[in-house]
């Protein structure tokens, strides 16, 4: 999908730095401390235009999450929602999310979603993918001993490429759904993606993930 440029979309990000903070690595270790109150920390990588995590900032107000995007033209969709609302618990990064590390402290982090990520199907891509082992170390690296990898997609092919890279890395598999809509799952809060997929009738598959800590 060719991404639209939005030339407004610097400035727009720069007058609501209350919301898109600036400089995430300051924060590194300190993340309570930038909401109204503490409480678990939820992050989306790769969030697109926020509507999974503003519904579930809406709908889980005693959890603080943070939504990562990269793309200046995609994130302002993300923010002109929180303008809207003014949610206490959601913030954005506008930032890449292989330096997860030096946004967050060690186990700082108590969930990491991965909704209907880019699914790079050539293999000369594969690094690209964010179920790649390189980003498991990462997220293996911010998640509290209790933290879990919640991944969605349409992609079977991704889908069954993550469920091995997740096994050979060691992950333990805690839920596996091969038709999320069609389960017995309770509070799935569906992303702009999945509403346009699952309407066409296709599967929506589902995983839930751990990190084994000593």
């Amino acid at each position: 999908m060719r991404l639209r440029h939005k030339a407004w979309a610097a400035d727009y990000i720069k007058e609501h730095t209350d919301y898109v903070l600036p400089n995430p690595m300051a924060l590194k270790g300190k993340w309570q401390d930038v909401f109204d109150q503490a409480g678990p920390i939820h992050i989306e990588l790769g969030m697109g235009k926020g509507q999974f995590i503003v519904e579930a900032a809406k709908q889980n107000p005693d959890i603080n999450y943070i939504g990562i995007e990269q793309q200046t033209s995609v994130i302002v969709s993300a923010l002109e929602k929180q303008v809207d609302l003014d949610l206490p618990n959601l913030k954005f990064l506008n930032e890449n999310g292989q330096d997860l590390t030096h946004f967050f402290d060690q186990g700082e982090v108590d969930r990491i979603y991965l909704t209907f990520s880019d699914p790079w199907p050539k293999n000369r891509h594969e690094k690209r993918r964010l179920t790649y082992k390189s980003f498991l170390a990462i997220y293996d690296q911010v998640l509290d001993e209790s933290g879990s990898l919640h991944f969605k997609t349409d992609n079977r092919g991704l889908f069954e490429y993550s469920l091995v890279s997740f096994s050979h890395y060691g992950m333990v598999l805690d839920q596996v759904y091969l038709d999320l809509h069609q389960s017995d799952f309770v509070g799935n809060i569906m992303t702009e993606y999945e509403e346009k997929f699952s309407a066409k009738g296709q599967p929506i598959y589902r995983v839930h993930a751990h990190f084994p800590k000593e």
